[in-house]
């Protein structure tokens, strides 16, 4: 791709997520020049994005043009790249999902890519990401789509079977489990490489190395970990000594995947107080880069811990990026996953498109961790898709959260009526 691309950023309204594209937009300086399209359907805030973009993109003189809509129709004809991040209702929606089913004595700790509340999660959001598929098909059918968009692993599924668009799925959790080796290690993160292989929020390190000499740190990490406090990270470390391998997503997003999580952690949900305080000191960032109070500076114009800049860089650029947490088809990466699961496994990104890194095989126990939720996902996926009650139930009755079937039968019947306005598959008639 010799040309500057155009891309168009779906739910760049979002304070959080917008600021981090505006961010890495003007810290990716091969990428002046292009065509950046805000769109969200939240008008005043999408305007206000792009009104902040402009205003660093004069400072900079990056030449970017920059406009913003809430027509994604409008947005998407000759657009290279989509990069997409949405929610539906995302907080008010989120507490459903992890106080009903602890009502009904679930006894899961944060209920969003995993576990009941992520059967409906998924079922929220499909349709809405579906619906930009067909748009992209029509529109901008050679375009990629990056998907930010969670639950990742069940959304980048729902798009590699029911649609014909090229897409990626992007989470930054990877860092999160460098952070936490690092401080066993008692290491600086920038100087370890890892390579990890897994799915979404179940990613392993299968490798790690310290980046100056190639020095294997897991046997290290094995006599560091056995004297650290032992109330940091429990589960991570649990599993840790269980299974062989150390996990990427820290405890919170890993919990989601053990049914016995609660024994070592907190049962009292997602932090939606600090959510909440870090969105608003955000928006405030925001409202001082358009109205000019916030200078731009480093601050604005470094790299977050997001990769599609990183992924549109190196398709035009032909930059070999490695990326290190991207969610494909798995075709082959790992044997002893299903062909057709999203696994998340590092790529090398270039003119030549997306290249995963091939593993081998995961340990059998991780391979079985893996499996079984797979084909939670595959479950879910499909309900949907398709409107069928009786698929989702399925989905409650495999997964590993779920004891009792009738706590699957009831927090069913309970949160169906919740998202009743969510899931027009289930409830409208042709």
């Amino acid at each position: 791709m010799g040309q500057k691309p155009k891309i168009v950023i779906i739910g760049a309204g979002s304070a959080i997520f917008g600021l981090s594209m505006i961010k890495d937009a003007f810290s990716t300086k091969e990428l002046w020049g292009s065509e950046l399209v805000f769109v969200d359907i939240d008008r005043p805030a999408v305007e206000k994005m792009a009104t902040a973009a402009q205003r660093i993109n004069r400072h900079l003189n990056a030449g970017y043009a920059i406009s913003f809509t809430t027509d994604r129709t409008e947005a998407l004809p000759g657009a290279d790249f989509v990069i997409t991040s949405i929610a539906v209702d995302r907080v008010p929606l989120w507490k459903q999902d992890f106080h009903i089913p602890k009502k009904h004595g679930i006894q899961h700790v944060l209920g969003e890519n995993a576990g009941p509340g992520a059967v409906f999660h998924t079922m929220r959001n499909i349709p809405i990401i579906l619906g930009i598929c067909r748009d992209i098909e029509q529109l901008c059918p050679d375009a990629l789509l990056i998907n930010f968009t969670n639950p990742e692993s069940r959304i980048c599924l729902a798009i590699h079977q029911y649609t014909n668009v090229k897409a990626v799925g992007l989470c930054h959790q990877i860092h999160e489990g460098i952070r936490i080796v690092a401080t066993l290690l008692g290491k600086n993160p920038q100087d370890l490489d890892v390579k990890a292989w897994g799915i979404n929020h179940l990613t392993w390190m299968v490798d790690i190395r310290d980046k100056e000499t190639g020095e294997d740190l897991y046997p290290l990490l094995r006599e560091k970990e056995k004297d650290y406090d032992p109330a940091f990270e429990k589960l991570s470390r649990f599993v840790f000594r269980h299974f062989g391998l150390f996990p990427t997503s820290g405890d919170d997003h890993l919990g989601e995947f053990f049914p016995y999580a609660h024994e070592m952690m907190g049962t009292e949900g997602y932090d939606f107080a600090h959510y909440e305080s870090r969105r608003r000191n955000t928006a405030q960032v925001i409202d001082g880069i358009v109205n000019g109070t916030v200078p731009i500076d480093n601050r604005l114009i470094s790299p977050s811990v997001e990769a599609a800049f990183d992924i549109i860089k190196g398709m035009t650029c032909n930059t070999n990026e490695l990326i290190l947490s991207a969610n494909v088809p798995n075709q082959g990466y790992i044997r002893n996953l299903p062909e057709d699961a999203i696994v998340e496994i590092p790529v090398i990104v270039s003119g030549n498109g997306i290249n995963g890194l091939s593993l081998g095989e995961l340990p059998q126990g991780i391979a079985s961790l893996c499996s079984a939720q797979i084909h939670v996902q595959q479950l879910a996926v499909a309900a949907g898709v398709e409107g069928d009650k009786n698929l989702a139930i399925q989905a409650l009755l495999t997964d590993p959260n779920v004891p009792s079937a009738k706590a699957a039968l009831n927090l069913f019947d309970e949160l169906m009526e919740v998202n009743r306005p969510y899931l027009p598959q289930f409830f409208e008639t042709a």
